[in-house]
């Protein structure tokens, strides 16, 4: 019996060793060349930069035209309240109205307010006053945002007016309080969300140019003949992506704290944990795409096939419940889905750890699904 764990143990070491070695040569062969280090590091953080700021989901320095036909106090007062607003950047008046079409045309304006003759003559004799606002439909999210805008200034105009002349205001008023983001600052929700897309980007890389090199330089064949099994590759692929990724997201999650001013009000330690399973799901993709790929550059157009459709599913643009049911369905197979849930819940939040877990199991699934096909590949390779 000790016999036996004795040579159990020693097989278990070797293996250790043999594993060991393969990570530390992945590890060598991406940083020991200047220019993969600096790929590595300057990029993602880069592109933190240029991302938060660029893809926005606001809508800001609105261009306004206003056909004033009235020209009253009232009419006056109203769109001077459009002027001070912060969301409209530009208003300038129309002279006719053939000008609104071409306003709209040529996108001199995302919308034009149109004031009827009898408007300042109306809201003085305390009857309905009519304000007409044509918006650009051709950008149909952006239009529906530039109308919720207008229609808070408008309702506040009308509370004011109620009050100067003594009318009784509205019946009800509605009081927004806005929970993890009172200020509604975009960047709290561009940036945890590009944790997620960044660290999923190294991770593929990385991983799915590793076996694609190896083909490449024609070492493919010797590893495989090696005493290593395929179980062992796998390890010794898996390991050093997940370090390389590990240490991408940290500085990332950094930036983001740091630079940023983005929020954790959750447990550092949960968010790493949280990484390290999105890491492992990411890392059994990258694999599963490289063990398909003969050359480097097969495994770059995979790794972007991959990519796209898994943020178009991952609900950052649009949320995932207003998909066909078809693509929900196939969102649940996509890490990114998954990770942004609760990368966003754990900083904005403070989401606990049995819950984060809840959110985060189906990556564990994920990454041995795709780690056993890539394995796969490997012993059909070696067969």
């Amino acid at each position: 019996m000790s016999a036996a764990k004795s040579s159990g143990a020693e097989r278990l070491h070797r293996s250790l060793h043999r594993v060991r070695a393969l990570v530390v040569k992945e590890l060598l062969a991406v940083l020991r060349d200047r220019k993969s280090r600096m790929v590595l590091i300057l990029p993602p953080l880069l592109q933190l930069t240029i991302f938060a700021f660029a893809a926005t989901l606001e809508v800001k320095n609105i261009a306004l035209a206003v056909l004033d036909k009235d020209g009253g106090k009232a009419a006056v007062e109203l769109v001077q309240r459009f002027s001070g607003s912060p969301s409209f950047s530009r208003v300038y008046p129309l002279a006719s109205q053939g000008e609104v079409a071409t306003a709209l045309e040529d996108e001199k304006a995302m919308a034009v307010l149109v004031l009827g003759q009898d408007f300042s003559r109306d809201v003085a004799a305390g009857r309905p006053a009519e304000a007409q606002l044509l918006l650009d439909g051709r950008r149909s999210n952006s239009a529906q945002i530039v109308q919720g805008y207008a229609q808070s200034i408008v309702e506040q105009y009308n509370r004011d007016l109620a009050e100067r002349y003594g009318q009784p205001g509205p019946p009800a008023t509605l009081v927004a309080r806005n929970w993890f983001n009172p200020n509604l600052d975009y960047l709290w929700f561009t940036v945890p969300n590009l944790i997620g897309m960044l660290t999923m980007v190294v991770g593929l890389i990385v991983t799915a140019l590793s076996v694609a090199r190896e083909r490449e330089l024609g070492t493919f064949d010797q590893l495989l003949v090696s005493p290593l099994s395929p179980r062992e590759i796998l390890a010794g692929k898996t390991i050093p992506a997940m370090i390389l990724g590990a240490v991408e997201s940290v500085l990332i999650v950094v930036a983001a704290i740091v630079a940023f001013r983005i929020p954790c009000v959750g447990s550092l330690f949960v968010l790493a944990l949280a990484m390290l399973l999105f890491l492992f799901s990411v890392v059994g993709f990258g694999l599963f795409i490289s063990s398909l790929c003969n050359t480097q550059q097969q495994a770059i157009l995979g790794t972007f096939t991959f990519m796209m459709p898994a943020t178009l599913l991952s609900g950052f643009a649009t949320p995932i419940e207003t998909m066909p049911m078809f693509l929900q369905v196939v969102s649940l197979a996509n890490p990114l889905r998954h990770f942004l849930v609760a990368v966003r819940a754990i900083m904005l939040k403070g989401m606990p750890a049995f819950m984060v877990l809840d959110t985060l199991w189906p990556l564990v699934v994920i990454g041995a699904v795709t780690l056993a096909l890539a394995g796969w590949l490997f012993r059909r390779g070696i067969g």
